[in-house]
Parts: C-alpha cells; sequence; structure tokens
C-alpha cells in the first residue's frame, strides 16, 4: 500500500532550482536512504514530505489516517521548559501519562538522566539526543529523519541503528552515515542536479547501480561522438537538403551537436599539498587535564609517528575534544608537557567550525589563504581548487549566507587543506560533510604525507582511514588499540560479550532437564516490581530538592561540591532504575501472556 506520493514536485531556492518536476512513492515498510552532495535538495524534499515547505509545483498525497514523525536537522523545542516536557511536548495528551516512562527510558539510554534540567541547557549533542528521543516516542506510520547521526556518539548511533531495525513502519533518512545505509534500508535515493535516482537495495548495492549507470552513460557518449564525426563529415561536404532523407539526417546533426553530454565530477587530489615534515613531530608526556572535578585525561602519553593514522572514540563530552584543542594549542594542560617539533604545520578542523562572514562571497573566503597552490601538476589557482572541491564557478560567487550547513563545512575544509598542514586534527569532520565529500576526504587522507588524527562517530570513515584507535573510557583513562575502528569493535565486543556466553552456557546446563514451566516474577522481583514506581518518583524527588539546595549555595563551593556529587550519584541510581522499570514491565506483559520458560 503506498503511504503517501510526491508527484511532479518542484522547488528553487534563490534562483537554484534544487528539485525539477520529481516524483516519489514511499510504500509500506519501505526504508529508504536519501544521499546527494550538499544544497542538492535532500533535506528540502524531506520537509515537502513532512508538510513542513510547500513545493513550487507539484503535490504530496497522503493516505487518510497515516501519521509522521519528523526529525529536523535542529530539533524543534521551545526556549524554555525541563527536558522531559519538551521531548513529550507534540505527544496527543492522551498519551502523555502512558509514554513516560518509555521516554524517560530512552532518554537515559541516550546519556540524558536529568528530565527535569531546562533544555537551553543542553549542549548541541544533548539536543540532538532529545530531538530523536522526540521523533521516536511519536506514534506514527512514516519516521522522517534528517541526519540522525550527526552530533551523537558511536554508542547511540548504534542504539539508534537497532531501535531502527526493528521498526515496523516506513522510514525515510538523509544520512552520510554509509554503515548506517546498509543495515537500515532497502532503498536508495540520490538527488543530484534537480532530479532523483532510485535504486533498489542498500548502499553496497547503490555503488554498483551507480557505477553501471555511469559507465552505461559514458558508452552512449562514445557512440555519440563516433557518430558526430562521421555526420559531420557528411555536412562538411556540403550536401543540400534535397530530400527529405537529407533533411532528417541534417536535424539529427544537429541534435547531436546539442546533446546533453554526461557531466565529469572531477575528483580532488591533493597528496602533495602539505610542508615537509622533520623527525620530530608531537610528543605528549604525562599530560593531565580536568573540568571542576571531572578529570577528562589522566598523565596520557605518546610520541606521534610522522605516519600516524588515528581515531578517537569515546561518549560525547569525555574529553576527547579537549585533547585535540590542546594538541593545537588552544587549550593548555593542567601537568604534564606537549612538544611540537620545528617542522609541524598544524591543519586544525574544529567541530564548531569558524565564524564566517555571511556576506562574503566564497571565492573570497579562500582566496584569504591563497590565491594559487602548487602540486605535482603545477600552480591551481583557487578558483580551480574549489571546482575540485565541488564548487561551479556560479557558486564561487554566491554569498556565504547563501550555503547549505554541509557546503560551509565544506569550504571550511578546504580553506584548512589549502594550508598545506603536514599534522591534521580533526574534530568530528564528517559532521554535515555529504558522501561524495566524505570519499574525496578519505582518499586524501590516504594520501596525505603527515600524520592524522581524527575523532569521529563515523564508523565508515574510521575504517577507511585509521590505523589505530584511541578509546576514552571516562576518569581520564585512554586505551589504545591497534587496527580500524572493526577491529577495535571486535576486540571490544570479544572482552565483553565472552563472560556472558560463559554464564549463559552455565545457566543452560542448569535447565536441561527442567521441563517448561509458565514464566512468572522471583519473590525479589515481584516486590521490586510493586514498589519500582515509588522509588523512581522518589529518586526524581531527591534530584529536585537538591537542584534548589544548589541554586541556593552558589557561593559555598564546598557544599556545592558535596551537592553536585550527590546529584551525579542520584541520577546513575536513577538510570539503573528506568533499565530495571523497562525489564520489569517487559516481563510482566510475557506473564500476562501466558510465556513459558
Amino acid at each position: 500500500m503506498i503511504l503517501l506520493s510526491a508527484q511532479n514536485i518542484s522547488k528553487t531556492y534563490m534562483e537554484r532550482k534544487v528539485l525539477d518536476n520529481v516524483s516519489f512513492f514511499l510504500n509500506e515498510g519501505d526504508k529508504v536512504g536519501i544521499i546527494g552532495i550538499n544544497g542538492t535538495g535532500k533535506s528540502t524534499l524531506l520537509r515537502i514530505l513532512a508538510g513542513e515547505e510547500k513545493p513550487d509545483s507539484g503535490s504530496v498525497i497522503r493516505t487518510n489516517g497515516i501519521k509522521i514523525s519528523y526529525l529536523p536537522q535542529i530539533p524543534a523545542f521551545e526556549e524554555h521548559g525541563s527536558v522531559l516536557e519538551q521531548v513529550m511536548l507534540h505527544l496527543p495528551a492522551d498519551l502523555k501519562e502512558s509514554k513516560e516512562f518509555e521516554t524517560k527510558s530512552i532518554l537515559g539510554k541516550f546519556g540524558i538522566t536529568d528530565f527535569t534540567r531546562d533544555i537551553s541547557e543542553l549542549s548541541g549533542g544533548e539536543r540532538r539526543r532529545a530531538g530523536i528521543a522526540s521523533a521516536l516516542i511519536q506514534p506514527s506510520d512514516v519516521l522522517l529523519i534528517d541526519e540522525p547521526t550527526n552530533h551523537i556518539d558511536n554508542e547511540t548511533v548504534q542504539l539508534l541503528e537497532e531501535y531502527l531495525k526493528k521498526y515496523r513502519g516506513a522510514i525515510v533518512m538523509v544520512t552520510h552515515d554509509r554503515y548506517f545505509l546498509n543495515s537500515i534500508t532497502h532503498k536508495i535515493i540520490e538527488v543530484d542536479k534537480g532530479n532523483i535516482f532510485e535504486c533498489n537495495g542498500n548502499y553496497s548495492t547503490y555503488l554498483e547501480y551507480k557505477a553501471q549507470r555511469e559507465a552505461d552513460a559514458e558508452t552512449k557518449e562514445r557512440k555519440n561522438r563516433t557518430l558526430y564525426r562521421q555526420e559531420l563529415e557528411w555536412i562538411r561536404r556540403g550536401v543540400r537538403a534535397r530530400g527529405t532523407k537529407s533533411k532528417d539526417r541534417i536535424e539529427r546533426f544537429y541534435e547531436l551537436e546539442n546533446r546533453k553530454k554526461p557531466e565529469e565530477t572531477e575528483k580532488l587530489q591533493l597528496q602533495s599539498v602539505s610542508s615537509r615534515l622533520g623527525k620530530k613531530t608531537i610528543e605528549l608526556d604525562n599530560i593531565s587535564k580536568s573540568i571542576g572535578n571531572r578529570k577528562l585525561i589522566n598523565n596520557f602519553s605518546c610520541t606521534l609517528s610522522r605516519d600516524a593514522r588515528i581515531g578517537i572514540v569515546g561518549h560525547n563530552g569525555i574529553g576527547k575534544s579537549t585533547l585535540i584543542k590542546m594538541i593545537a594549542g588552544q587549550l593548555s594542560q593542567d601537568s604534564g608537557t606537549i612538544t611540537i617539533g620545528d617542522t609541524v604545520q598544524i591543519g586544525y578542523f574544529s567541530q564548531e567550525c569558524e565564524n564566517m562572514n555571511p556576506s562574503q562571497k566564497v571565492i573570497e573566503y579562500i582566496k584569504e589563504t591563497a590565491d594559487n597552490i602548487k602540486t605535482v601538476d603545477g600552480t591551481i589557482s583557487a578558483e580551480k581548487m574549489l571546482e575540485r572541491f565541488l564548487f561551479t564557478p556560479e557558486l564561487q560567487w554566491n554569498k556565504i549566507e547563501k550555503l547549505s550547513g554541509g557546503e560551509r563545512k565544506r569550504l571550511y575544509l578546504l580553506k584548512i587543506l589549502m594550508t598545506a598542514p603536514n599534522i591534521l586534527l580533526l574534530d568530528e569532520p564528517t559532521n554535515d560533510l555529504d558522501i561524495e565529500t566524505l570519499t574525496i576526504l578519505e582518499n586524501y587522507i590516504n594520501n596525505f604525507n603527515g600524520a592524522v588524527i581524527a575523532i569521529s562517530h563515523d564508523r565508515y570513515f574510521l575504517d577507511k582511514t585509521v590505523k589505530e584507535i584511541w578509546e576514552f573510557q571516562g576518569d581520564g583513562i585512554i586505551v589504545r588499540y591497534n587496527g580500524n575502528y572493526s577491529d577495535y569493535a571486535e576486540k571490544v565486543c570479544a572482552d565483553k560479550i565472552v563472560p556472558e556466553k560463559s554464564k549463559n552456557i552455565s545457566e543452560k546446563k542448569e535447565r536441561t532437564f527442567k521441563g517448561k514451566k509458565k514464566l512468572k516474577f522471583s519473590f525479589n522481583e515481584q516486590r521490586e516490581f510493586e514498589t519500582i514506581d515509588d522509588d523512581i518518583a522518589n529518586l526524581e524527588c531527591q534530584i529536585t530538592d537538591i537542584e534548589k539546595e544548589i541554586a541556593e549555595c552558589s557561593s559555598d563551593y564546598l557544599k556545592l561540591q558535596e551537592l553536585s556529587d550527590k546529584k551525579e550519584s542520584l541520577e546513575v541510581n536513577l538510570s539503573e532504575k528506568m533499565d530495571r522499570w523497562v525489564y520489569l514491565n517487559d516481563l510482566a506483559e510475557r506473564i500476562a501472556n501466558g510465556e513459558t520458560v
């Protein structure tokens, strides 16, 4: 059954036609990924499907009664209000009470345990996770999500991935996360130059489809060029259009001459755009850093090799960006030393990006760094470099304010690479970048003559580019693993799962000769189930009371520290209670359905 259809949709922004008479149909159970270069209209298409934006022409028809849940890139919350209130803001009134515990559970899994905190106090990553929770709790037949993996850590990405795999409705999502696409989607839609191209299958299937599509287009163009040369010779002989056949042949010649030729996308080749790097690179000697009472880095030492390829992973807010900023010289360490070699030229890609002048033209922004850049192929102009980084001549003279968020990130990345660094520090470089730009960046890193340290939640990117993983585990502990992200994940999973498997095998042996019995609560589980609602309410009240005390003793540092520690302990307990609540309620439902063990 078709849930919604977009028919003959067109949309123009500031003289740029992003969608040109395109049509799209969403069926029950479809899992669709939308991809394409930044600024081509992916988010626009999603907003039109959600009813948040109207097309210039065409129509969107939704089957009567279907419910749509939409998650934009920037979650829509009110200026103030508690996290819980804002996440449940758009729930129907009759569902708010029954959905409260589910909402708290999802927020807890996403690392947000203080449900009474004002929404305005959340960081960008926390707002993003709250937005995801808000979309997931909505009763819906269709889930529309725009860049769901941006600004969230690997663990949250994997939690979201597992949730979406189990989701029974249809999904349409814009994302650059290729493992995410591969795992979830059954159809890929590529938006390119106002058109859309559909491919049944996941991202790997799409890559094969696109390669075949480009090969077919090239074969057809080669035949057309041969035919054009033959017809051109015939025209040059001065043949007059005396008969019908001659007139038809002349018309075919002009059709060939004016044919639309396949556009070649020039790939970035910057292998030599780096400064000479001497033997001495960067040495970290027993560095430590704390913020307040939180230890982010504790006595960490490392000497960076000249060809290092390091990926940094860990929860949001655990200290990853702090380490990068210290190496870049933007933050100082509490103790220890950081020694930078004389020949080191650092290129630092900040997660926050730099402040751009919105009224400045794209070409002017790049020429602030260099008018020309030297490569093995000779000197390349700033204009040519922009073209190689997917900025057309028309876009180069646009003001920065007209660029999409992803296009600004791409422009910022190009400016850094044009400084010819020999050590790259990349803080979440994959956020907001489209797949084509990511492929360019990956190829660049693989051919880069220098060291690279990258913080990223993009598992595909880490697998393609790094040879060592640094995991931030909390309390200042950083553990180093050889290999790429998949090697690291296999090692970590083996460490965590093997003991559990042994435990399950042992339990299985104990039950081997026992007959099937009805599932039921143990004595302790029954007592816990009867009191857990009150326990959760009590913990929430305690947290609220402590927050009031914190507000009243802002000048008493020792008391403030004591209260903050107590609040943190209560929040951990609350998170654990929420997990138990989900388990016990699920068990109660299975018992009510008469399940056996």
